[in-house]
């Protein structure tokens, strides 16, 4: 029998018409980028609400709600219960992969303003852009040869070609694991200093996130995705014919 599943309601978002520019760029990351199209000042005039910036911008606030909105709702995680292997996948390409390959590029340019800019605090995060560049260098191709190769294989049921390609992924894993660590170091946990600026801030806010979001993505498939297609005992079920 095939599970079906309930398309849930989609949830509310907050309302930050009347929240000031720099504060929504420190607490929704990704939306500095938002902000840096449109030319929003978030930084030197951060302390304006958005109503009023968008205004004094000559742009329509309904549209600039909804876009920080949806970026709102993909940062969120939603998991059913349970879930087959396939939109498992997909799931993990749209909330993980896609939402990475928007959060380094925003991250690397953030990382390299504030340690030009602030290079001679004592608390500057030196070569801060340089480890951002190789995670992102690193993730991208990862993500492109899950989405490639192994993906494919485990959406087609075939576990005896799926076993090379998952230890090879959980290698990188574990270096991106790593890699974490390395930034939550760099970073003092993704803690600014006193003082600090607000790009500074949304740097930090947003290498949070991206800390997290890594943390959960690696977890959901190391410890959900791979083991239903991994080496089983024999009459034991894999997973993927959902009768599990």
């Amino acid at each position: 029998m095939n599970a079906t599943l309930e398309t849930p309601e989609k949830p509310a978002v907050t309302d930050r018409s009347e929240h000031a520019i720099g504060q929504i760029a420190v607490d929704l990351p990704g939306a500095t980028a938002v902000f840096r199209r449109l030319k929003l000042d978030f930084c030197c005039g951060g302390q304006i609400g958005l109503r009023q910036a968008a205004a004094d911008k000559g742009i329509a606030l309904e549209p600039l709600l909804a876009e920080l909105g949806e970026l709102e709702l993909h940062r969120r995680t939603s998991l059913p219960a349970s879930m087959a292997p396939a939109p498992l996948i997909d799931l993990i390409v749209s909330r993980f992969h896609e939402v990475h390959r928007q959060q380094l590029p925003e991250l690397l340019r953030m990382a390299r303003r504030v340690e030009a800019v602030h290079r001679d605090h004592p608390q500057v995060p030196k070569g801060l852009a340089d480890l951002l560049e190789n995670m992102q260098t690193e993730l991208l191709d990862h993500m492109q040869k899950e989405e490639l190769v192994l993906f494919p294989l485990l959406k087609s049921g075939n576990m005896g070609y799926a076993q090379a390609p998952i230890h090879m992924m959980r290698g990188e894993h574990t270096e991106h694991g790593l890699q974490v660590e390395r930034l939550a170091a760099l970073t003092n946990d993704a803690t600014p200093p006193a003082g600090a600026c607000n790009t500074w801030r949304a740097l930090y806010a947003g290498i949070a996130q991206f800390t997290d979001d890594l943390i959960q993505h690696i977890h959901l498939e190391n410890n959900v995705l791979f083991p239903a297609f991994e080496t089983q005992p024999a009459g034991s079920c894999c997973g993927s014919c959902g009768c599990a």
